[in-house]
């Protein structure tokens, strides 16, 4: 496993660590491969029956890292995302977590979630949240549309307007807020996040696995209303158009100059 993937095993529980610290835990594509990989390891244990996943230092996922060189929506793809017919490792979070695996994914929020690292936590069954983590989309400010199946994640777990305001007023939620919305189950103190999130597993890893599995499929087919693959290569195409925009490109410069953008519609 590389190293900014760590992998501890407590009983049947396995936690997945985002350990990129030093870069927010922000997705490189090795690093977001390793990540997808960790999951479908996890589902194929028969001694792992409960997975966590969290991240190091003080931030879960900053989402994409846009130092990086290349475009991550643009060719070349890497060797696995052709393998994966270019739904890439953006959409491959949702279906490594709800469709490749049937056991319970809990995500312990402990920072910052932005972007591509808010759908990575919202493709987890359930979330629990530091109460000073900042759940954020951003992708209206770098001039995108929602990717990581998180226009499927989100309003199943909000409901259609209050997802459509949390998107588009490009919204920054704290934990408490998380949860009164609805996009997380519990809020601890930011110091307890960990134990908390290691307790709670194990106490899901109480019940027979058996059990687990057939809870989640059951409960993932009731509310999966559309094809979940057809969705993320939908939202691929339309993410790649917006970030194919001027716009999006003076977005991007804005971003990093600090400055508001100057939006000319095309």
């Amino acid at each position: 496993m590389p190293e900014t993937v760590a992998i501890e095993q407590d009983g049947h529980v396995r936690t997945i660590i985002l350990d990129r610290p030093e870069k927010k835990n922000a997705l490189s594509d090795e690093f977001a491969w390793s990540i997808v990989n960790a999951v479908d390891d996890a589902a194929k244990d028969d001694d792992v029956w409960v997975i966590a996943i969290t991240g190091a230092g003080d931030a879960f996922c900053a989402g994409l890292d846009l130092s990086g060189e290349r475009d991550p929506y643009k060719a070349p793809m890497s060797p696995q995302s052709a393998q994966l017919d270019d739904i890439g490792w953006v959409g491959s979070f949702s279906l490594a977590f709800r469709q490749r695996c049937e056991k319970p994914v809990v995500a312990g929020v402990n920072g910052a979630a932005v972007g591509a690292g808010l759908a990575l936590a919202m493709a987890a069954d359930m979330r629990i949240v530091a109460r000073g983590a900042r759940l954020m989309a951003g992708y209206t400010r770098i001039g995108g549309s929602p990717d990581g199946a998180l226009s499927w994640t989100l309003p199943q777990a909000i409901g259609y307007e209050q997802a459509m305001r949390f998107m588009l007023e490009n919204r920054t939620v704290l934990g408490d807020e998380a949860v009164s919305l609805g996009m997380a189950g519990e809020v601890v103190d930011d110091d307890k996040l960990r134990d908390r999130l290691a307790e709670y597993c194990q106490q899901l890893a109480e019940w027979s696995p058996i059990t687990t599995r057939l809870t989640k499929r059951a409960i993932g087919k009731a509310t999966t209303h559309l094809d979940l693959e057809t969705h993320v290569r939908f939202e691929r195409v339309t993410v790649g158009r917006a970030f194919a925009s001027e716009d999006a490109q003076e977005c991007r410069r804005a971003f990093f100059e600090k400055r508001k953008p100057v939006i000319q519609g095309r």
